[in-house]
């Protein structure tokens, strides 16, 4: 993984009066650990890299949550069939030499190394640059260096490590090789995997480290999106829950919600802060996440003139809006539109009015010109949404009789509306065109970290919306599974409502008619068998939806078999989903196998 970069000057002795052109013997692109940096600014730029490297395209710039979460838990449903690894991840039978879990694999350990770097250049600007008065800066971006590395470590376990391999043997205990120093050698960046315990160990010292050395500090201004003492904790205690330390998962998670002074966004704040309204970046439920700035307008993302200072998740998975004759036989989406919510989302979130038909318009006027009247007037389309249908919508929405985050998560065809042309303001979503006139399709777009103000096609493909790697909804769910696991029923209980309140509209520390009231009570799932019946599988769910977290919670919960059961198929999968033990645990890259002798026999089971 880690190749030792050796550049070699070649020196001749020339005629007198000759001179050395500088691009010759020094490279252009990287810097020398030997005497860089020598001041505060060069360090803070090498820390950047850690930061930046979350919105590398093989992340969460591009294809880690829309082709390979986004499909693995079928949030989403692909209509792209081109790409082999794509559909392994959508059938959840992974190959050695899939393409994305290489690129993760490479990434995350990107990520690793220039944490490393970091923390390196701290010690050398410590060693021979520090000014008086500089400790308590370093400290800072050492903090932040060691929360970012124990991140990418969390990712590369839960992804990579045997920790969820089902009636494991003593075998069964190897984690990711760990890298705590930049390799001086080839054979120092060849190491085999350790094992489970020191994995975690190793991620649950860099967060305590962070948390220490971050103690008090506040950021702001541009400042405002760096990692903090609650980032820290907040990440130790759900290290602390995925490896079931349940006493002091409930001590650290407590501190974070009593003492860090975030709380739940109000509803309409919360349902804003998915697509890219730039008041709700920051916002006080966040503890850590990605900023995303739409700066690449007429640029390709991440893949053009501005990497990794934005992200095009929304290319994959856009909004889908009626053709400009209304129909949706011409709809089109606004991107590449290889991906919709998977129907079986609308009924888990417990929307019961089935799918819709379409009727005759009985406003349809043909000298109506929507390019320059505004594309949702009732005289615009031939074919509508029944009426009827879409008057139970409404009510279903106002009156709440489904589970309100699904409308944070999609839009509904013919109901909401989204800008397809900015010059003529908002178009109806639409059943995708492949799903044309089909009424036994829903074909609702996603919504989360989708581009529903700006038709990417046009504008140049980069998103807007900030990417959330932590916050508090997701604690509170944590802490509640810690105390479901400690026999403290009632807190268990009262913080799954405390979520599911805001979700509703209620306030969030008062009982309200929504409530759970066991841990074995109804949720909203229709049709489901597990988490129809178990609150807490449903909140994770329905609550961190298409964030990148449910995969982690289907491993741990040994969830595989019933997720394939009840999603039972898929646009690009050949037959019904079926489920491989194997999977829990993705497949170490052949190609870091045949690089690394090291790790010669330490493949995942099933691979």
């Amino acid at each position: 993984m880690f190749k030792k970069i050796c550049f070699t000057i070649l020196v001749m002795i020339m005629a007198a009066g000759c001179t050395k052109n500088p691009s010759l013997v020094s490279p252009t692109d990287a810097y020398s650990t030997n005497n860089y940096p020598a001041t505060l600014d060069g360090l803070n730029s090498v820390l950047a890299s850690c930061y930046s490297n979350l919105r590398d395209p093989d992340l969460y710039g591009f294809t880690f949550l829309t082709k390979a979460m986004a499909n693995i838990t079928h949030s989403a449903n692909s209509i792209y069939n081109g790409d082999p690894s794509w559909n392994e991840m959508t059938a959840a039978n992974l190959s050695i030499t899939n393409t994305y879990v290489l690129n993760a694999w490479t990434a995350f350990y990107t990520g690793v190394k220039n944490c490393n770097v970091t923390l390196n250049a701290a010690n050398l600007y410590m060693a021979h640059y520090a000014q008086p008065g500089d400790q308590q800066s370093v400290d800072y971006i050492r903090g932040q260096a060691y929360f970012l590395r124990a991140f990418y470590y969390f990712e590369l376990e839960c992804l990579f490590g045997e920790d969820w391999v089902p009636n494991p043997t003593p075998a069964d205990t190897l984690g990711v090789p760990l890298f705590t120093s930049l390799p001086a050698s080839l054979a120092a960046s060849q190491q085999p995997r350790s094992s489970i315990k020191a994995v975690w160990a190793q991620i649950e010292s860099d967060l305590k480290e962070s948390a220490t050395l971050l103690q008090g500090k506040v950021w702001t201004g541009n400042d405002i999106g760096r990692v903090t003492k609650w980032s820290a904790e907040g990440l130790l205690g759900k290290a602390y829950v995925f490896t079931k330390d349940w006493n002091d998962a409930k001590t650290t998670l407590l501190d974070v919600i009593q003492n860090s002074g975030k709380s739940l966004m109000p509803y309409d704040e919360y349902s804003g802060s998915f697509i890219g309204i730039t008041a709700d970046k920051f916002n006080q439920e966040s503890l850590f996440e990605i900023n995303i700035d739409q700066n690449s307008m007429g640029d390709y993302g991440v893949y053009g003139n501005n990497p990794n200072s934005t992200s095009i998740n929304g290319l994959i998975w856009p909004p889908w809006a009626l053709g400009y004759d209304g129909t949706e036989t011409n709809a089109n989406p606004l991107g590449y539109g290889n991906e919709i919510l998977h129907d079986k989302n609308v009924l888990r979130f417990g929307f019961n009015l089935g799918t819709y038909n379409l009727v005759t318009n009985p406003n349809y006027n043909p000298n109506y010109n929507p390019a320059t009247s505004g594309y949702i007037s009732p005289e615009w389309p031939k074919m509508i949404m029944d009426p009827v249908y879409k008057q139970q919508s409404l009510a279903v929405r106002i009156n709440k009789t489904c589970d309100p985050r699904l409308f944070v998560n999609a839009l509904q065809p013919w109901v909401d509306s989204v800008i397809f042309d900015p010059k003529a303001g908002y178009m109806y979503v639409s059943r995708p065109n492949f799903f044309a006139n089909q009424s036994d399709k829903y074909g609702w777009s996603i919504r989360k970290y989708s581009p529903v103000f700006n038709n990417i096609n046009n504008t140049g493909p980069a998103d807007a919306s900030d990417i959330y790697l932590l916050r508090l909804a997701d604690i509170y769910l944590l802490y509640a599974e810690a105390c479901e696991n400690t026999s403290d029923d009632v807190n268990a209980l009262e913080y799954l409502n405390k979520v599911k309140r805001r979700a509703y509209g209620y306030p969030v520390n008062s009982p309200s008619p929504v409530d759970y009231t066991s841990l074995t009570g109804t949720t909203d799932a229709i049709g489901d068998p597990v988490l129809g019946h178990n609150p807490l599988y449903y909140e994770r769910w329905a609550e961190l939806f298409n964030e990148g977290q449910w995969w982690f919670d289907i491993c741990r919960w040994h969830l595989g078999p019933s997720e394939a059961a009840y999603y039972g198929s898929a646009l690009n999968i050949n037959g019904p989903l079926q489920w491989n033990d194997k999977t829990y645990s993705w497949p170490i890259p052949l190609q870091e196998l045949n690089s690394n002798p090291k790790m010669a026999g330490e493949q995942n089971p099933g691979y």
